[in-house]
Formats: structure tokens, sequence, C-alpha cells
């Protein structure tokens, strides 16, 4: 009998070195020519098969299987080897055992350095383990051994066979990195063709699972026949790999090598139970299931994941894909909140948080009625529109508390990209949705009150049109379908409470503004702005500073003061930084004293507060002069009185001369007014011939501010004749209104704030446009209390309301026969 031993480090499919010895290679039946008893100690390996006559090193961990080893290296008695169906079984029974094994004796037992025991086996006979008799202290089972049908010794095709496997496995082992250079030579020298095909089957990193199918075949004749199967698939994924190893070996760079190392990570990780990234995605599945999103979305979103999962992740195309698919399941798909329909409730919220402003709260009440009846309506679009200060923004918080609704606010001053309302195209790197989605996530609801803050304040440029993108998602028809660039798929926006503020209409796109439900919030009286700062403004800056409810008191008539000396607007922006002052400076002087030196503001320490009044009301100044005549004008902080002053002076005539920083407009009225007079001069008993001989001067005082609109018409009218006749105007008379060549009066606006400024100067009597007279009846009588209101069609009607037959006491005679005589008898 010829003995060699081959000793070839091998590294298996987990990367564990261990040795193989060939031995008794010249006689293997003699291995198989065994007896043994019928009841043999088990010993359960991970992930290993053994072979008839092979070698093979074993590390034993196990309490149990060290007893096993070691009874049986005494006795020097046989033992059954099977694999476990999982590796990760601790206490293996039979139904965790693959019945399929091979008798086995122990060759030697060793010490390893690392404190672990290695066990030499060498694989005898076949067996099939029937079940198990004993547990303890280790396993112990009945067996059956198994024959091998073995093939005629010149069976020339048998060996044929087992050359064309030899081959193959020396193909393989040249083309993988795993085995050591000396592994060919060692499979080279093995001449015995039983023993190759097991060592074959033994030492190759074949799965487990193929393994225990080979073990199981009875005929070497077939286990060689399956071996040379499954060596040719090995053989040539191993030289595919190897190919495409080398073609990218010529030109690989960073990223290439990266791409490579993560994909050994994940079948690393596939080999282990899956990667982050698998997990992460099932997730997303799992969570997908839960949403409430329709058929077509279900299916694009899914079609998404897909994509993800092809795409690899050091792709600038993942993150992209991913924040996608998140921002997909962020969303707030079919979740609304339960609207408060208890009227009483809402309305006392509003009232709380507001004082006036009744249209607003009116038409918010009648919403919640609707719903009520309903049940289900679409969401109406409402514009705020009025000066700054008004309380625009914080009445939309209040909205949404009394539906006890979700709350967004998205400024649009200054915005001018599409984009952010429509979103990125997904294929962009850093990509990302439109605001109006981004805050949807945010309040996570579909039905939140959205405050389009600002939206007077869009502005466009070569980025787009934001204004543009803006009528689809306020249109009630449209919004059901919105459709923003990032998603790609519908979102329903109708649930929406969309409530947007302005300042000023003009600004505003027209069919933009035809999509909205126009209500004016005008400013405020200064009896309720007192209110306003009573019931809101004082206890909010003596939090805010750190104060006590009783420790600074302010009374009405200091905050009257306040209003009138120290503020000049239409809302109570400004007046709640002047309370904030004087609240500021008495923390301050607590702070220094201990205490407070004065516990109530009077109107006489404003000065020690605030400083000088900053501000000093327009007041009527009286009708001694001819050519002045008081109007009424609005402004971005409120209605305000002017004054239009005529003078004339003597000259060659027909000179108009315009001051005080006049717009366009104002101009022309002013062309109009004097052009009405001289073609109507009759009406006033005027010499024609004195527009030859007089200059025109008409000039509107606080020339620094700059002055425009039409509603100037009857006042310019009405001072250009009052001048050119020399006569008062009527006592505490105001007006306001358009002019035509005709001399037809046109209503104009800011009708309120208007009234509220003549109300202030002491106006009692107003004159306005016939068609105004609507105006008029909207506003509440708190407003109207103390004027006179003339309604007039026609110029005519306005002079016989404001002019007198009495004249100035410094009268001009601008007689034009008297100046002809003279010149006579010079």
């Amino acid at each position: 009998m010829k003995k060699r031993n081959y000793l070839s480090d091998v590294e298996d499919r987990n990367g564990n070195a261990f040795s193989v010895i060939a031995d008794f290679e010249g006689n293997e039946e003699q291995l198989m020519d065994i007896e043994v008893e019928e009841v043999l100690p088990i010993l359960p390996l991970r992930n290993m098969v053994l072979f008839p006559g092979v070698f093979m090193p074993v590390s034993v961990g196990r309490t149990s299987s060290l007893k096993l080893v070691r009874e049986a290296e005494k006795k020097k008695s046989y033992i059954a080897v099977v694999c476990q169906k999982v590796a990760e079984t601790e206490t293996p029974m039979l139904d965790d055992l693959h019945t399929i094994g091979t008798v086995a004796k122990i060759v030697r037992v060793l010490e390893m350095p690392d404190q672990t025991t290695t066990v030499i086996l060498q694989g005898s006979k076949r067996m099939e383990l029937k079940e198990i008799t004993d547990t303890t202290p280790y396993l112990r089972g009945r067996i059956a051994t198994l024959n091998e049908e073995l093939p005629d010794k010149n069976d020339k095709e048998f060996h044929a066979l087992v050359e064309a496997c030899k081959d193959l496995t020396v193909r393989y082992i040249k083309s993988s990195d795993m085995f050591p250079q000396d592994s060919a030579f060692a499979i080279k020298n093995i001449t015995n063709p039983m023993f190759l095909v097991d060592f074959i089957c033994t030492n190759l990193p074949l799965k487990k699972d193929e393994k225990i199918e080979l073990l199981r075949i009875d005929s070497l004749r077939a286990r060689t026949y399956r071996l040379l199967e499954i060596l040719n698939r090995e053989v040539q994924l191993a030289e595919i790999k190897e190919s495409i190893q080398m073609r990218a070996r010529e030109d690989i760079d960073q990223q290439q090598r990266e791409y490579f190392l993560q994909q050994q990570i994940k079948t690393i990780q596939d080999e282990l139970g899956g990667g982050g990234q698998e997990q992460e995605i099932e997730e997303m599945r799992k969570k997908a299931e839960t949403v409430k999103w329709n058929e077509e979305v279900k299916t694009s979103f899914l079609k998404e994941v897909d994509k993800l999962e092809r795409t690899h992740p050091q792709s600038p195309d993942y993150s992209v894909q991913l924040n996608y698919l998140q921002t997909m399941l962020s969303l707030p798909w079919g979740i609304y909140t339960t609207d408060n329909l208890n009227l009483a409730n809402a309305e006392k919220t509003l009232n709380k948080d507001h004082y006036g402003l009744e249209k607003v709260k009116e038409r918010i009440l009648e919403h919640l009625a609707v719903l009520k009846l309903k049940g289900d309506m679409k969401s109406p679009i409402i514009c705020l529109y009025g000066p700054p200060g008004v309380g625009k923004t914080s009445l939309g918080r209040s909205i949404a508390a009394a539906l006890k609704r979700k709350y967004i606010r998205m400024s649009l001053g200054g915005v001018h990209d599409e984009a952010e309302i429509r979103g990125h195209r997904k294929t962009y790197i850093g990509a990302m949705p439109g605001q109006i989605i981004k805050n949807l996530i945010k309040a996570g609801s579909s039905n939140p009150v959205f405050i389009l803050d600002e939206i007077d304040k869009v502005s466009a440029d070569r980025q787009g049109d934001p204004s543009s993108a803006l009528l689809e998602v306020l249109d009630p028809e449209q919004n059901t379908t919105f459709h923003d660039n990032f998603l790609d798929v519908d979102y329903d926006l109708s649930k929406v409470m969309f409530v947007a503020t302005a300042n000023n209409l003009n600004t505003i796109p027209g069919p933009l503004l035809d999509r909205m439900e126009l209500i004016e919030v005008s400013g405020y009286i200064t009896e309720e702005k007192i209110e306003i700062a009573r019931r809101h403004l004082v206890p909010k800056e003596l939090e805010a500073n750190g104060m006590k409810k009783n420790d600074i008191k302010i009374p009405k008539n200091t905050l009257e003061a306040i209003i009138e000396n120290y503020t000049r607007e239409s809302g109570v922006r400004e007046l709640e930084k002047k309370i904030g002052k004087i609240l500021r400076k008495s923390a301050r002087q607590y702070a220094t004293d201990g205490y407070f030196a004065k516990t109530e503001i009077k109107p006489g320490d404003l000065y020690e507060f605030l400083g000088a009044p900053e501000y000093t009301r327009d007041k009527y100044q009286g009708n001694e002069y001819a050519g002045v005549v008081t109007g009424l004008a609005w402004t971005a902080v409120g209605g305000e009185i002017l004054f239009v002053e005529t003078s004339l002076s003597r000259g060659k005539g027909g000179r108009l001369t315009l001051t005080g920083n006049l717009g366009d407009v104002m101009k022309e009225s002013a062309m109009l007014a004097l052009e009405y007079i001289k073609a109507h001069a009759s009406l006033l008993n005027l010499d024609e011939e004195i527009f030859d001989n007089w200059n025109i001067h008409v000039h509107v005082p606080e020339g620094a501010i700059p002055k425009d609109g039409p509603s100037a018409g009857i006042t310019m009218a009405t001072s250009l004749a009052s001048a050119l006749t020399q006569k008062k105007v009527k006592a505490n008379l105001a007006m306001t209104g358009e002019i035509t060549l005709r001399g037809k009066v046109l209503p104009v606006g800011g009708i309120k704030e208007k009234i509220l400024a003549a109300k202030r100067a002491g106006i009692k009597e107003i004159i306005l446009s016939d068609e105004n007279r609507k105006n008029i009846e909207e506003i509440q009588d708190i407003y109207l209390k103390g004027l006179t209101f003339h309604y007039v069609k026609d110029i005519k009607e306005v002079f016989a309301i404001a002019l007198t037959d009495e004249k100035v006491a410094d009268a001009i005679d601008l007689s034009v026969k008297k100046e002809k005589t003279e010149k006579q008898e010079k």
C-alpha cells in the first residue's frame, strides 16, 4: 500500500483557513470496510460536510461537543458527523440536522494558541441518522451505514469523468484568488479516483445544500457526473468574474473601485441576511401598504421603489430617488383633521383674538354654517386686503384656532422663482418639492388653514412667474389635481383653506385676483385702537417685558394721546412698539431702583417716555382764505385730509402752475377742473377775459410727499372756483371725488379711511359722489356719528353746496373792465 500526505491551506467561502490532508490514497476502500456500532455519538457541524476518506479540521466550541471529542479520542471509538440545517442553532435536535452524514474517527485533538480546540477528523463511511437516542452529556443516535456503488476499475468512461473533474478543479483554483498556489499541485498528484471525487466535494467552496446532495448519492459514477455539472458552472462563473476583473483593471478609477467594493459588501450582506439598503426599501414597501392613496399613485410609488432597488447607493441618482420616495411617504395622503363646527365657539374665538373686522368674521362663520349643513365642501379662497398692521396675518391663526385645523404660513414676499410653488423636477440633483407640498408635510394634514402672506409682493423674472403657478393652487376647480413637478403625481388641495393677504390689489394679476374672494380689512378708528391696545397689546407687552398685570397701568386717555401724537398708521403695529418702549423704560427703572416710580402712565408722562410728539394731526384751518379747500385722501397708512390752495397773480394770463409733488393723474385733474371752469365761466358769473390777465397757481402742501390719484378732482375745481370768485368756502366742509370734462362727479375708493380722517380733523360735512352712497351704507353708524353727507352727481351741485355768497376779507378785485378803464386814463 502506497502512502502519500498532502497539506494545503485552503480558505472556505466564509474566510476560515483549514488544512486538507489526503491520506491512505492508495486504498480508500479499506476505510469503508469497517464495523461500527448501531448507536454512535453525534457531532453536529456548522456549514461543513465531511466525505469518506478525507481529513478535515473542525473547531469545537460547544461544551457537549468537547466532552464527546475527548471521550471518543480516549476510547478510540467512531463517531457520526452530520451538518446542521441552520448554523445558528445552539442545541440541535433531529429536525435541525441533515440525516445524511459520515462515520468518522478522531485523528488528533489540538489545543490552539487562541485557547480554542481543533479536532482533525477522517471520514470513513457514509451513514444515515435514524433517530436521537440521548441528549446528555452529548447527542447520541441510531445510524444505518450506507454502501457505495463503485464502478469497475477498468471503466474508461468513469476515469474520463474523474480526469475532467480534476482539470476543471485546477482551472477553478487558478482563476480564483481563494486558494494558495500549491493547491492545484496537490490536486494533480491525487491518483485514486474515488478519493479525488470526495476530496473535491469536501474542500471546494460549494453551497452546503449541494454538498449534502452529493453525499446522499450512492453511486460514485452518478456523484461524479453531478460534481462535473457543478464544477462546469463554478468554473464558468469564476472565469467570467476573472475576465471582468481583467477588463476593469485596465482603466479603473476611484469611483469604479468603490463600486466594486460596494458590490462585494452587498454580496456579503446578502449572505448574512441582507444589508441596510434592502431593509430600508422593505420598510418603505410596508409603510406604503398603510398609506391612503389611489391605485395610480400607488403603482407609481412601487415603480419608483423598484427603480431605487436597481440604483447603486453610491450613484448621485440614489439620494434623489430616496428623497423622492421619503417625500411621497411623508405627505398626509387622505389625512384630515376634524373641523369644530360649533358656531358659537368659533364666534367666541374670533371675537377674543380680534376686535372689529366684522366682515371677515361673518364670512368665516358662513363657511362653517354651510360645512355643518352639507358635511363636505370645497374650501373657499379668501384674500384679506388692507393697510399694514391691521391684523390680516394674525387673523389666519385665529381662523385655524376657530376651526381646530392645523395652521401654516407661507411668506410670498420677494418670491420670484416658480419652483418655490411647483418644485423642481426630480431629475435634477438637489431637487425638492415646492413650498406648498413642504408645508403640508410639516402640517401632517391635508386640510390646514394655509396663509399666503403678502401675495401682492410676488415678482417674476427669468426663472418664471410664481403668480402664474398660483393660478392652479387658488382655483377650486383645478386644485383637486395640483401637480408638483417633484412629486409628478396629482395631489388634492381642495380641502385646504387658503387665506391670502395683500396691502395693494393693483399689483396682483387679474386672473389671480379673479380666483379669490376679496374681503377688505380697513383701518381702525381711534376708539377701536384704544380697545385693541387695552385688550390685547398692553397685556401682551406686559408679559413680553416680564411684568405682572397690575404693575403698570396705561389708561384710555394715555392710549389716545399715544395714538394721536406718536403714531400715524391704519393698523396698530407702531402703537404696539410705543407701548413696548414705555414698558421697557419702566423695566429699566425697576431694575435700577427696585420699584416702579410710576405705576400709572398719564398723558403728561409721555414726553418722558417717548420724547416730543412725532405727529400733529391735520386740523381744519377755517375758511378765511379764498381758494383753500379741504380734500380727503387715502394713503398706505390710512386716510388723511389735505388742503388744495389756489392763488392768482397778474400776468399775461393762460398760465397754470402746479406744485406739491403731484403725480400725472392729479395734474390732469387740475387741468380738467380749470378747463371746465373756463367753459362754464357764466355759471360762476366770471368775465371770460379774466383768464387772459391772471396766472393761476395750484399747490398741495407737504411737497416732500408724493401725491397722485383722481379723487382730488372736485377739490381742485372748488379751489379754483373759490379763488376766481373770491368767495368763502363753507366752514367745516371736506370733499372727495373725481371730475370729468363734462362736470360729472365719479366715485372714488378708500371711503371709510377718508371718513375717519375727516372726523379726526373736526370736519362736519362731506361731499361725495352719489355712487359712493352704497359705501356709506356699509359702514357702521359709530363711524358716521356727527357727520353730514352730501351726495352729488355734477360739479354744479358741488359749487352750490361749497361756495357761499360771502366774499373773503381781503378779496382781490378781478374786474377786467376796471383795469381797461384805468389803462385808458393813463
